[in-house]
């Protein structure tokens, strides 16, 4: 009897999870091509490039995804069973509300096993090949698309207009070239009543054969525009190549991007923490130097008689007493001191919060492996006994009740993973969202089993 009801637990709530997770995944990566629409459209990539984009975008949003699944899942799978009372019929055969989350809580506690692993081990080699790709992709330059009545100038040194073209592609008319590849020492423009227009077969170069034409030479050396030479000359045929090798796609090394903390494990972020720290205390110490060099107390001893030689005086004295001239290069050579000393420690506390901001991101990341992963079980302590508690099932209560939930607990992280970045607090910084939905989380289950309105009693 209980396997059964277990597997009618499980059946139950692995639907609505695996549906949610991959809704969850399609939204967020839906916003990640609108965002970035424009680097995809109209630069001819290839369907396989744009796959491998979108596979990797994808994989970086599963630790986000998770939690949401697993918060929708549970309240829509406790709410259907209270909203068809099947939690009545639980409770009367004696099985308690915790017994009946057990099996959804192992589940949740394999996520949260899954997650992390996933976001230790998966989700560093997913980040570096998304951002090498995104990179490529951003840099190409469009594909070569001349229309017609329009002045193209992407090919450097050259602007293309062309006011007649057949449903081919190829054929063109009236065309004319104004070529600035020689430098401003001399213009060209080459004018031709039709045309061909192809690739080669490497796709390196863009050839047009023109007919029928003529090629206007005119140098710009000279002051004297009348006596400037302009030369014509006309052609049956001519064969122009332009170099389009930079509009190719072309793949970058990983290593360009492996240093970045998102490409790190837990292991390497451990070490790059360390390493850090030891440049940290360099540039203090560094600091500390430079503050005792620059800001030292300077003195003014007697040189006339070496028995008192040493002896502190009083300084405003002994420059109230200097000759103006004499004084007022004392005063400019203090002042440029200082001047000099103020600005060399405001240069080391720029580089000290350079650093120091590196390492609160280091942090923040080493602890983002663990707060999403622990928040899969999170959430689940908080979605389940709300579902139970409101004994509505379908789509509309929980999916409404889990992106408020999710609304705040991603508010309270970004919020908190801020006052870390700029050492407001410490790295447990991260841990608030935690700290604010754990309490939530065990007074709702109390609530839900019964236990609080025992206690109340």
């Amino acid at each position: 009897m209980i396997k059964k009801l277990d597997r009618l637990i499980l059946k139950s709530f692995l639907g609505p999870l695996a549906l949610t997770f991959t809704l969850a995944v399609f939204v967020l990566l839906m916003q990640f091509v609108w965002k970035y629409i424009d680097d995809l459209v109209g630069k001819g990539l290839d369907f396989m490039v744009i796959a491998e984009l979108l596979f990797y975008a994808a994989a970086t949003f599963v630790p986000m995804a998770l939690p949401i699944a697993v918060l929708f899942a549970s309240i829509m799978t406790m709410g259907n069973f209270g909203e068809h009372y099947e939690l009545v019929a639980m409770k009367a055969g004696g099985i308690s509300l915790k017994r009946v989350m057990l099996p959804m809580m192992m589940v949740c506690l394999l996520l949260t096993g899954v997650a992390f692993y996933f976001s230790n081990n998966v989700l560093p080699i997913a980040m570096l090949k998304y951002r090498t790709t995104l990179y490529d992709v951003t840099r190409k330059k469009p594909a070569v698309n001349i229309r017609t009545s329009e002045y193209y100038d992407e090919i450097d040194g050259y602007v293309i207009r062309v006011n007649g073209k057949s449903a081919d592609e190829q054929t063109l008319e009236d065309i004319t070239i104004y070529d600035h590849s020689h430098g401003s020492g001399e213009n060209n423009v080459i004018v031709a009543k039709s045309g061909e227009m192809r690739s080669s077969a490497d796709e390196a170069y863009l050839i047009f054969t023109l007919f029928d034409g003529y090629t206007y030479s005119e140098s710009m050396y000279g002051e004297d525009y009348a006596k400037r030479p302009l030369t014509r000359i006309g052609f049956e045929k001519q064969v122009l190549s332009f170099d389009v090798s930079a509009f190719a796609f072309n793949k970058s090394d990983d290593s360009f991007f492996k240093g970045n903390y998102h490409m790190m494990s837990i292991s390497q972020l451990d070490t790059t923490i360390q390493a850090m720290n030891l440049v940290l205390d360099t540039i203090c110490m560094n600091y500390k130097e430079q503050m005792e060099n620059k800001l030292q107390t300077y003195k003014l001893y007697r040189t006339a008689d070496d028995s008192i030689q040493g002896k502190k005086i009083n300084i405003e004295s002994a420059i109230s007493k200097l000759d103006p001239i004499v004084k007022g290069r004392v005063l400019n050579q203090a002042k440029v001191s200082s001047q000099m000393a103020l600005s060399d420690v405001q240069s080391l506390g720029q580089t000290y919060l350079s650093e120091k901001e590196y390492i609160n991101y280091l942090h923040i990341e080493w602890q983002r492996r663990y707060t999403l992963s622990l928040a899969c079980l999170l959430l689940f302590l908080v979605g389940a006994p709300f579902g139970s508690i409101v004994r509505k099932g379908g789509l509309g209560v929980p999916l409404v009740a889990s992106v408020l939930f999710f609304v705040f607990y991603y508010m309270i992280g970004m919020i908190a993973e801020k006052m870390v970045r700029t050492s407001a607090v410490g790295p447990i910084g991260m841990w608030f969202s935690t700290f604010v939905f754990l309490p939530i989380g065990i007074f709702l289950t109390l609530y839900a089993t019964g236990d609080l309105r025992k206690k109340k009693k």
